[in-house]
């Protein structure tokens, strides 16, 4: 399959989310072509399975031609994928302007996910991510594109972390290591809801991540004795 660069792996990124509302009418007539894309992809992907479906096939369900695909894509992965990368794209638009206000690093990266998920209002948002998710829970490519996303979005949030904020150590593992939490955090919450029955909503997403949030503490100092397994 042939994947070529997609324009937020060349650009600062910028969420269509937060675009929408103050671009003019033709980059918004390019936004719904884009979402046209993810809801037709996710919908084939679904039916026909991720390796069934061509990009072809893709195209022609939309009326788009591959060069309007790769405007907005690098691969089927990446378009499978942006549900969820739109609001991690989102979040770190978030950091670049959130005030920590003398709070730990950790807190101040829940509220900003904990924001930009109120902010995900599009229609149909969050049936999308569980489609989504489900399709990577059993495509491996979906997967490792999520992961390789995964840290780069950790990247870049770590470099706003320290152009933004005073760490006096460069190298201090910390800063990174809340990272690491805020994510793994997230991606437990998101396997919980996602596994649950019926529709599932943002709000139930939301609940399910300040639970997991929550649950950092006490997973810092969880002991456990021995099983017997007499």
């Amino acid at each position: 399959m042939t994947t070529q660069p997609s324009p937020a792996a060349t650009a600062a990124p910028v969420s269509p989310i937060a675009l929408a509302d103050r671009l003019p009418l033709r980059e918004r007539k390019k936004l719904r072509t884009r979402q046209a894309l993810i809801d037709t992809a996710l919908e084939l992907f679904t039916e026909r399975g991720f390796d069934g479906t061509t990009l072809d096939d893709l195209c022609e369900a939309v009326e788009v031609s591959k060069r309007t695909f790769f405007r907005n894509f690098g691969s089927k992965e990446d378009v499978a994928t942006a549900p969820l990368h739109d609001l991690w794209t989102a979040f770190l638009d978030d950091l670049e302007s959130r005030d920590p206000g003398g709070r730990p690093v950790l807190e101040m990266l829940q509220d900003a996910l904990l924001a930009t998920l109120d902010r995900m209002t599009a229609e149909g948002w969050a049936r999308r991510v569980r489609l989504s998710h489900r399709l990577a829970e059993k495509t491996p490519s979906m997967d490792a594109h999520g992961l390789h996303f995964c840290d780069r979005t950790s990247r870049a949030a770590l470099a706003i972390l320290h152009r933004r904020l005073i760490l006096a150590d460069p190298h201090d593992l910390r800063p990174r290591l809340a990272l690491d939490m805020l994510v793994a955090a997230f991606h437990r919450a998101l396997e919980t809801w996602t596994s649950r029955p019926g529709p599932g909503t943002r709000a139930e997403l939301a609940a399910h991540v300040r639970d997991a949030f929550t649950a950092i503490p006490g997973t810092l100092t969880l002991t456990a004795g021995l099983r017997d397994e007499t």
